[in-house]
């Protein structure tokens, strides 16, 4: 056990360090607020705060983790070894040239989003508004990066400190945000849609509408089968997010009653892990949210754990307040759509800080690493692939999780893009046992 001494042990000293310590490194922490309780243990220890007490191993602090609530930063980015930091700190005898544990808080609660800024037309917090992208580093791990730093400088002093090692693995990700292309669709939509494809003379697509309609042919978007049979083929965890909210201008899904949508999803969490895909109205309304997810454990049949924001919005604090009410365990709404990399900088799953109430809480967030938008600008298979594959190779050095999303239509025959199917096999078989 590592013990930390620290003047004041607030809970955002608490949440740093063990997220640190415990989650990524496999190495249980305690802390102590008295001078003597530090001199007397025996084991590996550190302290952390403005002046070291002694000769010990001393970690030199900013104020965030002593603070409360949330005000302007002043974040200056520089490079150090390999990797990007900030929250420099001066102190010649400071084992790390910044304060890691407070740039950890500021990333993983992401402190920035608290602040005035920009938002797209759907209310979402951008990419290039964060200081990831803004200083380079959207696309490294960065958290993890640092742990690790701060694992060799206590191997350095305390030689024989045991860390649980973890794996790195594969999490992949299925947004469902129609179920179904054709089938279903009702009278009205159905005309409409087949009117559509005659006056934009998609002539397949109006063909394939009526076989699908006629029960002749297997709706285009109805590719869970081949999900299915790559996890009877390779056993791994793989979360299937389905929207069952009402119809508005941002949910198009078929009803939420429909006897065959409850089948697909019944039979679907056969197989697989299942989730609540979050609608735009229900991010911000919990009567609403919790509709949603009795609807779904109707369905299935088990009280829902997972859930996923449609288009990935995400409204801190009060939308993960809704859900830790509702007691869904996990979420999956933490990355950028347009943008891959690591919105809160880690690949490693994270407890919900709420800097409102300053404590941290039950819900654990995953942090995905890329959609497929993320490659819109990737030439071909090729492209795509060694991309992944860049990314694939930062997380296994870390020991990481890595989480792609997909969307269920992708795999189907109206994608413009034909090689999804084989994207998704090249990231189903990749290793998992490889450690650092």
């Amino acid at each position: 056990m590592l013990l930390v001494y620290v003047q004041k042990i607030t809970p955002r000293v608490s949440y740093t360090f063990k997220h640190i310590c415990k989650r990524i490194l496999g190495l249980e922490v305690d802390f102590t607020s008295k001078i003597e309780s530090f001199i007397a243990h025996d084991g590996p220890k550190l302290s952390y705060g403005k002046q070291p007490l002694g000769k010990e191993l001393y970690f030199q602090s900013v104020d965030l983790l002593f603070e409360h609530g949330f005000n302007e930063v002043d974040i200056q980015v520089f490079p150090w070894e390999n990797t990007q930091c900030f929250f420099q700190v001066k102190h010649p005898d400071a084992a790390l040239p910044f304060d890691v544990f407070a740039a950890t808080f500021y990333l993983l609660t992401r402190y920035e989003e608290y602040l005035p800024h920009v938002k797209d037309e759907l209310g979402r917090f951008i990419a290039t508004e964060s200081i990831a992208y803004q200083n380079g580093f959207l696309q490294e791990p960065v958290v993890d990066i640092w742990a690790l730093k701060f694992k060799n400088v206590l191997k350095e002093k305390y030689p024989d400190i045991i860390f649980q090692e973890r794996t790195f693995n594969v999490l992949p990700v299925l947004y469902v945000n129609q179920t179904f292309a054709y089938w279903q669709k009702g009278i009205v939509r159905s005309l409409g849609g087949a009117i559509r494809d005659l006056w934009q003379l998609k002539i397949n697509e109006f063909t394939d509408r009526i076989k699908v309609i006629l029960g002749i042919k297997k709706d285009p978007y109805n590719t869970f089968d081949f999900i299915i049979d790559l996890q009877k083929n390779k056993i791994r965890n793989c979360i299937t997010f389905f929207g069952l909210g009402d119809y508005t201008n941002y949910e198009k899904n078929i009803n939420h009653n429909n006897p065959e949508h409850k089948e697909i999803i019944k039979h679907v969490s056969d197989y697989v892990d299942v989730g609540l895909k979050v609608s735009y109205e229900a991010i911000s309304d919990l009567a609403i949210l919790k509709e949603e997810k009795t609807r779904i454990e109707n369905i299935v049949n088990r009280q829902l754990r997972y859930s996923l924001c449609a288009f990935y919005k995400i409204k801190l604090p009060e939308a993960y307040r809704n859900f830790i009410e509702l007691e869904i365990k996990e979420d999956f709404s933490m990355g950028y759509p347009g943008h891959s990399g690591f919105r809160a900088g880690t690949c490693t799953p994270f407890m919900f800080y709420d800097l409102d109430y300053e404590v941290q809480t039950p819900l654990v967030i995953h942090s995905f690493c890329c959609t497929p938008k993320s490659f819109e600008n990737a030439e071909n298979e090729y492209a795509v692939k060694q991309e992944l594959n860049a990314y694939v190779e930062k997380i296994k050095n870390v020991n990481g999780s890595f989480i792609p999303v997909f969307s269920n239509g992708l795999f189907s025959e109206l994608s413009e893009q034909t090689y999804w199917k084989s994207i998704l096999e090249f990231i189903w078989n990749k290793d998992e046992n490889r450690k650092n």
